[in-house]
């Protein structure tokens, strides 16, 4: 407990507002408080069980309270010790304006309001009217099970819940059936007829494709073959094609064609949902 001596000089300190007057050689330090961040925000009230447990940072008692942060964690560790209690247990960390962990204290109202004592009155109705704020915002109502009401009230929050995820389900039920059909089918498509199942133009379906490694052009040629990757996968194949030759002979052509299975895959990375044509 601090000495009557103790707590007047107290008083006298924090009923000067202008701590230059105390200390010749102090110089004041402006820091931004949105460039800071507690880690984690101990300006609200944390709630434990059923009963709600409201904290306050030494960071917030001393903007609070005009006064520096490093002399409200003084005053902290002084009352702490005079009570006898660990103060590790209300420490905490934060970050600066540079990034950098802080030391910091999260004190609960009983500890709060004793710290707070000495200081000015005005002062410490700012601190008592931030805490009522924060034991309005963590106040909650307990559920009465035999009220009617509140249980007719649950009851539809709960019926509306069950509708959204039904609704939730049966579109990732489109989504499984869209490619299990897709993958099941039997086959392989040009390229062309793929982009056509995938609801997009072929030449989008080329330049992904292109992009992506899954296709590429021989130098001087005009067709597109596939990486061997992809065929070893199963998710392209190469079929030879007789094709008219521009002086009207036959010609055999290498075409590249997308399977089955790899039509799938494609409607998984390309779009959601695989618009699959009939």
């Amino acid at each position: 407990m601090m000495t009557q001596g103790a707590e007047n000089k107290e008083a006298e300190r924090c009923c000067n507002t202008n701590p230059a007057l105390n200390n010749p050689n102090y110089h004041e330090r402006n820091v931004s408080m949105n460039m800071e961040q507690a880690v984690p925000n101990s300006n609200f009230p944390m709630l434990s069980g059923n009963n709600p447990t409201i904290t306050m940072s030494s960071r917030e008692i001393a903007d609070l309270c005009e006064k520096r942060h490093d002399n409200v964690m003084a005053d902290i560790n002084k009352m702490l010790l005079d009570i006898g209690i660990d103060a590790l247990k209300f420490q905490g960390i934060y970050l600066d304006a540079y990034n950098r962990e802080k030391p910091c204290f999260n004190l609960p109202k009983d500890l709060t309001v004793t710290l707070i004592t000495g200081y000015r009155a005005d002062l410490r109705y700012k601190v008592v009217k931030r805490l009522e704020q924060l034991e309005g915002q963590g106040a909650w109502a307990a559920i009465d099970v035999r009220n009617p009401n509140q249980l007719a009230l649950i009851a539809s929050q709960l019926i509306e819940v069950n509708q959204e995820q039904a609704k939730q389900i049966e579109a990732m039920q489109v989504d499984v059936s869209a490619h299990e059909r897709l993958s099941k089918a039997d086959g392989s498509l040009n390229i062309t007829e793929a982009a056509k199942n995938l609801a997009m133009r072929p030449k989008e379906l080329f330049d992904w494709l292109s992009r992506n490694d899954w296709i590429y052009k021989r130098a001087g040629s005009a067709n597109w073959l596939g990486y061997q990757t992809k065929c070893n996968q199963g998710l392209l194949e190469h079929k030879s094609t007789t094709v008219k030759a521009s002086d009207g002979s036959d010609k055999i052509a290498e075409q590249v064609r997308v399977t089955a299975k790899g039509l799938s895959a494609l409607a998984k990375l390309i779009q959601p949902v695989a618009v699959v044509v009939q």
